[in-house]
């Protein structure tokens, strides 16, 4: 019987010449998965081997800023009428390390590697920048939650432990990981040697983190400087996140998933485009 007549039924193999692309496709598919798994897998095990420096370190930081700042300020301010100040203080801290770590993890691996010339192996893989994007990302995400847990953990001792509404403690530590990750991404293809990564660090994300009410609640500011204030949307991070633990914030949380939603999408489009086009990685 000749296969086009009818009842002949697909060719020998069991793939029908129409159907045959889905099969490829989805060994595609399959394959572009594995690189990415394994991108991810090699972004989380590159800082975990020196955990001492990329987490431990970090913790450390925190602890000295609540040793510190709890200690002459605790008599002195109340926050919300009612929360301490060191209860007040220990979320800003906690989230201040999510966003600083999840940044520095994803830009100080790009520019490590474009450096050292490692990087070519990634660039001749058949990875999408979609790929790229998910595994720096994800990686961040783990490092500045991992840095986050480590912090809140050992603080929780040095004042009374409150969790209002957890899931916002989650939805604002997440999604202001991912972007800081997807900035540290945007800085790291962006720059061409380590000066001008500290540079990005030192003079726009921790000015922009240190004013964003980690050690005082906007609220408290004049006029002005709260308008200011509340331009930055690391501010809307931090009093969302602080608000999962109080249930009271300087704003409504709605208000500042909005606004993180926004930048986040903002943030990781102009991440994707960079990666898609290979802004100063392919030459």
């Amino acid at each position: 019987m000749r296969r086009d007549e009818p009842g002949a039924g697909p060719p020998q193999g069991g793939r029908d010449p129409l159907g045959g692309s889905g099969e490829v496709l989805h060994d595609r598919g399959a394959n572009i998965l594995a690189g990415t798994k394994a991108l991810l897998y090699k972004e989380v095990l590159r800082f975990w081997k020196v955990s001492f420096q990329t987490v431990a370190a970090p913790v450390l930081t925190a602890i000295l800023y609540l040793l510190i700042f709890g200690h002459v300020l605790e008599d002195h301010v109340k926050v919300y009428g009612t929360v301490g100040y060191t209860s007040f203080l220990i979320p800003g801290l906690v989230m201040m390390s999510v966003l600083q770590n999840a940044f520095a993890n994803s830009s100080s691996s790009l520019i490590q590697s474009k450096i050292t010339g490692n990087l070519v192996f990634v660039l001749v893989s058949p990875l999408s920048h979609w790929a790229w994007f998910v595994a720096y990302v994800g990686a961040s995400i783990v490092r500045g939650v991992a840095v986050g847990l480590g912090v809140l953990v050992v603080t929780v001792w040095f004042a009374p432990f409150q969790l209002a509404q957890p899931l916002w403690v989650v939805a604002f530590a997440v999604m202001g990981a991912a972007m800081m990750g997807a900035l540290g991404l945007v800085a790291g293809l962006w720059a061409e040697k380590f000066d001008q990564i500290a540079a990005f660090q030192n003079f726009i994300i921790m000015p922009m983190t240190f004013l964003s009410g980690v050690f005082y609640s906007v609220g408290s500011l004049p006029p002005f400087w709260k308008a200011v204030s509340h331009l930055n949307p690391f501010f809307y991070m931090i009093d969302g996140f602080r608000h999962g633990f109080f249930g009271v914030s300087d704003v409504s949380p709605w208000t500042g998933l909005v606004v993180v939603g926004v930048s986040l999408a903002v943030v990781c489009a102009l991440c994707l485009h960079l990666l898609k086009i290979g802004y100063k990685i392919r030459h």
